[in-house]
């Protein structure tokens, strides 16, 4: 997994809210458990027309908007079915980080497992970095994980909680099989001790 420490870059609003993991990724991109060549299907039910073109007032087609790493979203987002195609999709994309009031539980809990960055911010924060993001190309913000604070193009800061344990793993760079690698020194101890004090098994 890519570590996370701090991105700079431009931000796309999406003014909607209970984005559910449905629209993140439709269910016929799921047949595949490869995590690249997602990015296609994100948002796809919005992104595109019936006959395969795209739909240009989406934002993430705008052309200010097609290389954001950083999401600002509406209420709950993420809400609904638990598919983890829908970080992956978002990472696919270029997406590094969500912003938002708040997320649905299972999706909130893969984005640290992939790699994503979701904060919660309140409904005041939240409106004013949509007013950041409308600014498109001209305003990029910053997102620091070291110091915890989202840093906006005009100099002013929002700071964020998160949880000290997901923090050390974005850092790092460590999913759950890293976390577990990271501790295989102390497995192989615990496993040579067990062989000496239980040698029938």
């Amino acid at each position: 997994m890519e570590k996370f420490t701090k991105i700079e870059g431009v931000a796309a609003p999406l003014k909607m809210i209970n984005v559910d993991t449905d629209m993140i990724i439709p269910k016929q991109y799921l047949k595949t458990i490869k995590r690249t060549g997602l990015a296609k299907g994100l948002f796809a039910e919005k992104r595109y027309r019936d006959d395969g073109s795209e739909q240009p007032d989406f934002v993430l087609n705008k052309p200010a908007y097609r290389k954001a790493v950083i999401l600002v979203a509406g209420d709950n987002f993420g809400c609904g079915s638990s598919r983890e195609h829908a970080p992956w999709a978002l990472l696919d994309f270029g997406i590094r980080a969500v912003v938002s009031t708040s997320f649905g539980d299972i999706f909130y809990n893969n984005c640290f497992k992939n790699g994503i960055l979701p904060i919660k911010v309140s409904p005041e924060e939240l409106e004013k970095l949509f007013d950041d993001a409308e600014r498109g190309a001209n305003a990029t913000l910053t997102v620091d994980l070291e110091r915890q604070e989202i840093r906006g193009p005009d100099g002013g800061t929002i700071r964020f909680e998160v949880d000290p344990h997901r923090k050390h793993c974005l850092l790092h760079g460590l999913d759950d099989i890293g976390l577990t690698l990271e501790k295989r020194p102390k497995i192989k101890d615990y496993e040579e001790k067990a062989k000496t004090e239980r040698p029938w098994l």
